[in-house]
């Protein structure tokens, strides 16, 4: 794999770096390990992963099934959600002797791509950022994009010529998390709907409470990337643009001069970085603490995704004071909102326990509530999403996927990304184990 075909900064990045000069870090170490079942014994073969129904084929089978996951958290007795261990006793209950080994990286955006290279990294793994040509290499076939679509949402970011290599933990839309009460106290009594009115609103924060408006947590490095995840049918109202037409449009960061388009997205980052309406020390910044201080009315709002928001309720003693709202863009009167898949589970063709590992992939995403239940919208067709999306359909926002790229243009974006330097929609820096 080419290493210059590995996303690795991020342009909102290199746009704050002109802002303010700060630094940022990473940690290499690696989370520690539980199991869910006692029992012992393999399985050997393929498996056809449609054709699996959870909790009626082979629910005597055994083997042993390693994952290797992001969501270090999930691996803590005190995490404040439903736990690895929960969803493995869950699983164990419908296949009792299928072992789950789950493993956890804190610097998995780094480290599952050198595990990855090496082969020593299991039977189902988050899938890293790899160039969509290399899919067939490193994974498992689970079908073509016109079946798997019947059944599941939000594939496209990981199907190579028509077949389909990942099916996504959870899908989630940019936005930002914000505080009610805050808002509430700043005088906002609806939400933004332009980044003027955002712009408006931060000031009014700024002016009537004690809170920082607009926390970046800048020295965390992969929240910066987070600004360019709302380019496309956000900024656009076209689900083509992104991954489609952007790649064949000159000077993409012009100002359209309709409070559109990507300038304005970075507008609204500048233009709150020059109103002193962000913290004041951008080195400073805390990823972990910053979730308290948003639940307890320190901090009016962050850019991030709406998976972030069951965190920021779990983080201290105001859950219902959390809330999420859209990025403040409005097109031909409409307000759009990106859906995009999470990472998406990818299963080893290599692996001695294949069909083991098609279950649990298939459990996870059929039966364990698991994207409802961490913020996410709703996996397969007739799955359940997070309440607060339908806050946001009821105020009128249009949720929508970027449409995937043209066949011969798959790795396009990649390409470009690259040798441009840019790098919209990349990471700086590992993200921490409470994120995705």
């Amino acid at each position: 794999m080419e290493a210059k075909k590995i996303v690795t900064v991020g342009l909102a990045a290199v746009m704050a770096m002109s802002l303010a000069a700060c630094g940022s870090g990473s940690s290499s170490s690696k989370g520690s390990v539980v199991s869910g079942s006692s029992s012992t014994g393999s399985s050997s073969g393929s498996s056809d992963f449609l054709s699996i129904e959870v909790g009626k084929t082979d629910t005597d089978l055994k083997g042993t099934v390693k994952f290797l996951t992001n969501r270090t958290d999930m691996l803590k007795d005190d995490y404040n959600g439903t736990s690895w261990k929960q969803y493995i006793e869950a699983f164990n209950k419908v296949y009792p002797n299928i072992t789950i080994d789950v493993e956890g990286l804190t610097d998995y955006a780094n480290d599952s791509l050198t595990r990855l290279q090496g082969g020593d990294w299991g039977d189902v793994m988050m899938i890293p950022a790899v160039v969509s040509a290399d899919l067939p290499t490193y994974f498992e076939d689970l079908g073509s994009s016109d079946e798997i679509s019947k059944l599941y949402n939000y594939t496209s970011g990981k199907t190579y010529q028509g077949e389909v290599y990942g099916i996504p933990i959870t899908a989630t839309t940019p936005g930002f998390v914000y505080n009610k009460k805050v808002f509430e106290q700043a005088g906002i009594t609806s939400l933004p709907t332009t980044v003027d009115d955002f712009l408006k609103d931060l000031q009014a924060i700024k002016d009537k409470t004690d809170a920082i408006p607009l926390y970046t947590n800048y020295a965390a490095g992969w929240t910066n990337a987070k600004w360019d995840d709302v380019i496309g049918v956000t900024t656009t109202g076209d689900a083509d643009y992104l991954n489609q037409k952007m790649l064949h449009t000159k000077d993409i960061f012009s100002d359209p001069g309709d409070g559109t388009g990507a300038y304005n997205v970075y507008k609204a980052l500048y233009d709150a970085v020059k109103n002193g309406c962000t913290e004041d020390d951008f080195s400073t910044t805390d990823w972990e603490s910053s979730k308290t201080k948003l639940n307890n009315g320190e901090i009016g709002c962050m850019m991030l995704g709406s998976w972030a928001v069951t965190q920021m309720q779990g983080a201290g003693d105001h859950p219902d004071d959390v809330g999420f709202m859209a990025f403040p863009m409005t097109v031909n009167g409409k307000q759009y909102v990106n859906a995009n898949a999470d990472y998406s589970f990818g299963i080893n063709p290599d692996s001695k326990n294949l069909e083991a590992a098609n279950i649990w992939v298939k459990w996870m995403t059929e039966q364990s509530n698991y994207s409802a239940n961490e913020g996410g919208l709703a996996i397969t067709k007739d799955g359940k999403s997070a309440d607060f999306y339908k806050d946001m359909e009821d105020a009128g926002c249009v949720i929508e996927e970027n449409a995937p790229a043209k066949s011969g243009e798959e790795d396009l974006l990649s390409d470009l990304n690259s040798e441009s330097e840019l790098n919209i929609g990349s990471i700086i820096s590992a993200a921490p184990d409470k994120a995705f």
